[in-house]
């Protein structure tokens, strides 16, 4: 008689280390004594209009196989199903002896509607199911204004994110895993995220490479060096002063709270020294924009200032066109464009003179420049990408 199965559902949480529905996932394995299913489901339906990008599909073919890899050096492996996720699970609840799954929750409203959808149904069935919190150092309705509304203004909400404190510490990655179910996995090269005809991502590929380890190792080089110049040097595109580790945090290769303890154990607690305060303030930029989409579902597609709704915006296809791939004739504009078409990646602070460019100069929508970040970066992440486009539209939060 086949043994049951614990299922981790593995999202935008591709690490081992401080992953809590993972840590989850193997303690009720273990005291069922029941296989552990590491799944990943490629969902190309759920997110809709926001379905990964070009770059995104790009880093999400090499993080899956690191995982992967990683797993099996556990003693498991990585099963991969493409398809709706809820189908793809109930399949998998009709066919095996399934007595828990687990995940780590997404914020997005697409995301949220599917996970409720699937926990009420997976707990009609009467199997366990519990969904945790693996990518934020904070829940977004755990930090209020005064009068117990969200905040739309970030200084604020920094203060009282440090004021409230509590953020555990991480967790460690398992030195073992419990076996895994004798499933069959799909073959990943038959999802096609590896571009092809042409092959554009050999510029991505000589500057990153995605994976758990190469994430710590890239934190701690960083830590062990530009931390200290970051202040001054993240404002000046032609320095790698910043840490570049927005891709890595995106996919949960490591956690935000991997970041924190790290940064703090190496260098002091923002509130009390210079030289993290500026880099884990952009950790809190990352959680604000959590903050808002949470409270905030449409603000990828609708102004958060409701005075900005029906703005004249210009439509102009070349003028779009040029913008996106370097052609506007304005030298800092157009590297900035170029370096984000060849590497996935572009320095913030470039970020925002080449959006202001297209919206404050060119007049066009703000969402066109959201679009094309989120098809081209590699760490376009919903939240932060619909934020910043926002704030540069000069329609959003702290604008």
């Amino acid at each position: 008689m086949s043994k049951p199965i614990v299922i981790h559902w593995f999202r935008r949480d591709l690490r081992l280390a401080d992953n809590p529905a993972l840590n989850a996932a193997v303690d009720h394995a273990r005291e069922a004594d029941a296989t552990l299913l590491c799944l990943y489901i490629h969902d190309e339906h759920t997110a809709g209009d926001w379905a990964w990008g070009g770059a995104h599909r790009w880093w999400l073919d090499k993080s899956l196989k690191s995982l992967g890899d990683t797993l099996s050096e556990r003693g498991n492996k990585l099963v991969l199903r493409a398809g709706e996720a809820q189908a793809v699970l109930e399949e998998l609840l009709d066919a095996h002896d399934i007595v828990g799954v687990y995940w780590n929750r997404c914020y997005e409203a697409f995301a949220i509607k599917r996970d409720k959808a699937i926990k009420d149904h997976i707990k009609e069935r009467g199997i366990t199911v519990e969904s945790f919190n693996g990518s934020l150092l904070n829940e977004p309705w755990t930090i209020e204004t005064k009068t117990g509304g969200p905040y739309k203004v970030f200084t604020p909400y920094w203060r009282a994110m440090l004021g409230k404190g509590g953020i555990h510490e991480p967790s460690n990655a398992h030195k073992s895993l419990p076996p895994a179910p004798r499933l069959n996995s799909e073959n990943q090269t038959d999802w096609g995220l590896h571009p092809h005809e042409p092959d554009w991502s050999h510029g991505l590929a000589k500057r990153w490479t995605p994976g758990e380890e190469y994430a710590r190792d890239r934190l701690r080089r960083f830590l062990d060096g530009k931390i200290a110049g970051y202040h001054e040097k993240r404002d000046f595109p032609g320095d790698h002063g910043t840490s570049r580790m927005s891709p890595h945090l995106h996919w949960g290769e490591i956690s935000p709270r991997q970041i924190w303890h790290m940064a703090v154990d190496a260098h002091g607690h923002p509130s009390k020294t210079d030289v993290t305060e500026p880099y884990l303030r952009e950790i809190g930029w990352r959680e604000f924009s959590y903050h808002l989409i949470y409270h905030f579902p449409d603000l990828p597609t609708d102004p958060l200032n409701q005075k900005f709704a029906d703005f004249p915006w210009r439509n102009d296809a070349d003028d779009l066109k040029a913008w996106q791939y370097g052609n506007t004739g304005v030298p800092i504009i157009d590297a900035g464009m170029r370096e984000l078409y060849e590497t996935g990646w572009q320095h913030n602070r470039v970020r925002m003179i080449t959006g202001s460019f297209l919206v404050k100069n060119l007049l066009l929508h703000w969402t066109e420049g959201e679009r094309w970040f989120w098809d081209t970066l590699v760490d376009g992440d919903l939240a932060s990408n619909s934020a910043g486009w926002q704030w540069i539209g000069g329609c959003g939060a702290d604008a």
